[in-house]
């Protein structure tokens, strides 16, 4: 029995419609198991440093005119500053050149911006990095500031360089042992061996006005990511609490067994911080609750935290009782005063620890003109576990065979979360 036209016809179109169905839900999950794999672009945050105190500056400060089998020449400074009771903390200053080669000098432009809106890029060949003409143009934040001289009348006398070739040479034959110094600059993170490393580049260097010691400081401000298992233990010694984070920087073009390796991605490192327990720990349990520790699982919170550098000797607060008897003796003798001795016994054990103690939230600014108005600066759930990506990650994206060890950390951790009884009994 033969169907009808109109029946022939409707099955067809029935199957047609199935067929592009299918097609739909393949697609669509297709799709979504593309957007689940899709990681985040990560972004980098504040990190930044400020140092005040007595610059110290030994034979072995400075290193000029370094050169390399490469060709590559460069001078370097790394100056401790002395931040108070003993706490010496280190950032440096370096850069260099090819004698044989044409270099350039990455800068930004004052007035033009390119298509995103921001500062247009210029290049400024090696030799008229002095040319006034074309510094006038660059961007202020193009520049390295040094400030280490004082003019007839008692000012401070500015210099401007768009090297730290050039400004470490400068330091050198002006910056004297002994001066009270602001410094600011940049912290950078760099990977080796599975060993993360913190590097304090100098961005700023001039003479301060903070007279009294008590008014010293080291201190930072950094963005740092946070997952439900960041929290750990407290330190009664310290009377801090560890926090196990991640910090994003970028990575340009580093060298693996000699040759580079073109990167140039923002990538994460593991880093662990410590955060200050307040005299009353609820106000630190409180914290930790409302920032450091995401509601939502496998998803990390942002924030920029402010805190204090600590390297060298551990900072301690030492009162009469803490004197020991034969030192107390030299006191006795007028040999010490009971300030000094004090001073004295501060310093500690001097060891080389280098620590970042988080205090609380950065307060930061957004908007415009009337609209500008403070703000904490966090992000609840701003990335997901899969977001990550780390130096390793990196690594082997570019094509480098990385040894990796497989053991994997074990998952039972302490699902505590109510901070106030971790931090009981202090």
């Amino acid at each position: 029995m033969f169907q009808s036209e109109k029946a022939v016809y409707h099955k067809v179109l029935v199957s047609f419609l199935l067929n592009l169905f299918y097609k739909f839900l393949f697609i669509r999950r297709t799709y979504i198991l593309a957007k689940s794999t899709e990681k985040k672009a990560l972004k980098k945050g504040k990190a930044t440093f400020n140092l005040i105190g007595r610059a110290k500056v030994t034979d072995k400060t400075f290193n000029l005119d370094n050169s390399y089998d490469s060709g590559w020449t460069d001078n370097q400074m790394y100056l401790g500053v002395d931040c108070g009771n003993g706490n010496i903390v280190y950032a440096e200053m370096r850069s260099g050149f090819f004698p044989d080669k044409d270099n350039v000098i990455r800068a930004y432009d004052k007035n033009e911006k390119d298509d995103s809106g921001k500062s247009k890029s210029v290049e400024i060949a090696w030799e008229d990095r002095f040319d006034e003409s074309l510094l006038d143009s660059i961007a202020d934040s193009s520049f390295l500031t040094v400030g280490v001289e004082k003019d007839v009348k008692g000012k401070t006398v500015y210099k401007k360089f768009l090297t730290a070739y050039d400004a470490v040479e400068y330091l050198n034959e002006h910056l004297e042992d002994g001066v009270v110094v602001n410094v600011k600059g940049n912290i950078g993170y760099s990977e080796y061996e599975g060993n993360v490393s913190v590097k304090k580049d100098i961005t700023s260097i001039v003479l301060s006005k903070v007279e009294e010691e008590e008014d010293f400081k080291a201190t930072f401000s950094q963005t740092i990511l946070v997952d439900t298992k960041s929290v750990g233990k407290k330190d009664e010694e310290k009377g801090t609490m560890t926090l196990d984070a991640y910090v994003v920087d970028y990575v340009g073009s580093p060298k693996i067994d000699g040759e580079k390796v073109e990167i140039k991605k923002n990538v994460v490192f593991p880093r662990t911080f410590e955060v200050e327990i307040n005299e009353n720990p609820e106000i630190t349990a409180k914290m930790l609750q409302r920032f450091f520790k995401p509601k939502k699982k496998n998803t990390l919170n942002e924030i920029t935290v402010t805190g204090n550098l600590v390297e060298g000797a551990a900072i301690v607060n030492i009162t009469e009782d803490d004197i020991p008897d034969d030192i107390k003796e030299l006191i006795a003798m007028g040999l010490y005063s009971e300030e000094e001795a004090e001073k004295k016994c501060a310093v500690g054990n001097n060891n080389r620890e280098k620590r970042m103690i988080i205090v609380k939230p950065d307060i930061t600014y957004v908007g415009q003109g009337d609209e500008r108005k403070p703000t904490v600066a966090f992000e609840e759930n701003k990335y997901e576990d899969s977001d990550l990506y780390f130096y390793e990650q990196a690594l082997n994206d570019a094509g480098v065979d990385t040894e990796t060890d497989n053991e994997e950390s074990s998952d039972e951790t302490s699902e505590d979360d109510d901070l106030l009884k971790m931090l009981e009994g202090m």
